[in-house]
């Protein structure tokens, strides 16, 4: 607290000496001049520019022109705010309308992908009984044959026993229709 009060009493003392100092008059100008940068000149000149703009905006208009220009902008900016804000709640609707939108698409991409699974699990088991039913028509084939062969030697034995002439079993392979339709004419022409 005592070298508090002793600083503070020294810089009070101090001041009037600092003052009058400071006060002693200049009355021959320096001959010294220094010449400032190019640099210097532009930036105090934008700096003289910003200060002269603000100078003659502040003088020209009076304090209710400047508060009607003030109300003015202030009335643009918030309609502009209400716009901004309109759009801002527009966006947000449509973003909440697209979420839905799109937990929607992703139910239907489910169950799309369930059904197109299942298809191709129908689709793989189809080919599988087809080539099994291929297989089996081709595996009877030459059963298939042998029970054809075996019925058209029971019709020519049955032709022969109605009377109906067979000329050979090479005729047989041959036109076995032909010998059918000949041996079925002959027994017709005989009971005329």
């Amino acid at each position: 607290m005592k070298s508090n009060k002793k600083t503070i009493f020294i810089l009070i003392s101090l001041m009037p000496i600092f003052l009058l100092s400071n006060c002693v008059s200049v009355q021959e100008p320096p001959r010294v001049a220094v010449r400032p940068d190019s640099t210097e000149i532009q930036q105090s000149a934008s700096v003289a520019k910003r200060f002269q703009e603000s100078a003659s905006q502040i003088q020209n208009p009076t304090v209710v022109a400047s508060a009607m220009e003030l109300s003015k902008k202030h009335v643009i900016l918030s309609e502009q705010v209400a716009v901004l804000r309109q759009q801002n709640k527009d966006l947000i609707v449509q973003k909440q309308q697209l979420k839905d939108q799109v937990v929607a698409l992703e139910a239907q991409l489910r169950q799309m992908q369930k059904e197109l699974t299942e298809a191709n699990d129908l689709l793989i088991t189809m080919r599988i009984e087809l080539n099994n039913w291929k297989v089996d028509i081709l595996g009877f084939r030459d059963e298939i044959r042998n029970a054809e062969t075996a019925q058209l030697e029971a019709l020519f034995k049955i032709l022969k026993v109605l009377g109906g002439e067979v000329k050979t079993k090479s005729a047989q392979a041959e036109d076995t229709s032909s010998t059918t339709v000949a041996s079925l004419s002959k027994p017709g022409q005989s009971e005329n």
